[in-house]
């Protein structure tokens, strides 16, 4: 199996993507540490995962907290011996369906500096383990705003340029420690309801109906689809792999032709 053997840690695993990542993982043979800020939903899930065979542990956990990142991650590579994998997949509430010139200072601000703390903290964390290990794999998730001019996206697609610009500058210091960090780059997933809440926002403030819209994007791309949560899943089981062991520093491409490039 893809991940036999690795530890991979999922920062918001109760969510949309998080669970279908963890789910993924899980069957790839990973032993998957499912962490967020809210106990029942992950015990849930990792029950499910043990039922299905797999190998999974539950933590509450306030990834925007330094001191209960650090604790956990030890915490984490003393009892499991090791820390292979990181994929942050928190949620930070931010507005969509209005232009930035009608936001105020911290409509905008407040959200980047969120998505900005939870990923330093978590990659720097898992990097200075990976670092002494020897090797690691660090995953983010990016969509179409951090590349393509969308409206009505509000601090979103600012926070995402942030992310990608992150773990390229990341890559570059902790790559000769053999360590790697890449970023998903998604249409974003209808089949998560803060997507399809997104959709909706940018709907209305189109004038259209939240299903044109979502078949407008889905038209734009080449695969007349977008992205959903175990396409993201199934990219990431690659990426942790040690079959991806030359990719980093990049965003690799799942908008099923959406993006160019």
């Amino acid at each position: 199996m893809l991940l036999d053997g690795k530890v991979a840690v999922i920062y918001g695993a109760a969510g949309g993507i998080g669970s279908a990542v963890a789910r993924t993982f899980a069957g790839a043979g990973a032993m998957v540490v499912l962490a967020g800020r809210t106990m029942e939903p992950l015990t849930t899930l990792a029950e499910e995962l043990h039922a299905a065979g797999g190998k999974a542990e539950a933590a509450r956990l306030d990834a925007l907290d330094s001191v209960a990142v650090a604790r956990h991650l030890d915490g984490v590579v003393e009892r499991l011996g090791r820390l292979d994998v990181s994929f942050n997949l928190v949620g930070i509430p931010h507005r969509h369906g209005r232009r930035l010139d009608e936001l105020t200072l911290s409509d905008f601000a407040d959200p980047i500096r969120e998505f900005a703390v939870t990923h330093f903290l978590t990659a720097t964390a898992a990097a200075r383990h990976m670092s002494r290990q020897g090797s690691g794999v660090i995953l983010m998730l990016t969509t179409q705003p951090a590349r393509l001019a969308v409206p009505h996206s509000g601090p979103f697609g600012a926070a995402l340029g942030m992310i990608e610009a992150f773990a390229r500058n990341l890559a570059a210091e902790v790559g000769p420690s053999g360590v790697r960090v890449a970023c998903i780059l998604s249409t974003g997933s209808p089949d998560v309801p803060d997507v399809r809440d997104a959709i909706r926002r940018h709907a209305e403030a189109s004038g259209k109906t939240a299903e044109a819209l979502e078949a407008e994007y889905a038209q734009q791309a080449i695969l007349k689809r977008m992205t959903l949560t175990r396409d993201v899943a199934d990219v990431a089981t690659f990426l942790a792999s040690d079959r991806a062991k030359s990719i980093t520093a990049t965003a690799v491409n799942a908008s099923c032709g959406l993006i160019p490039g």
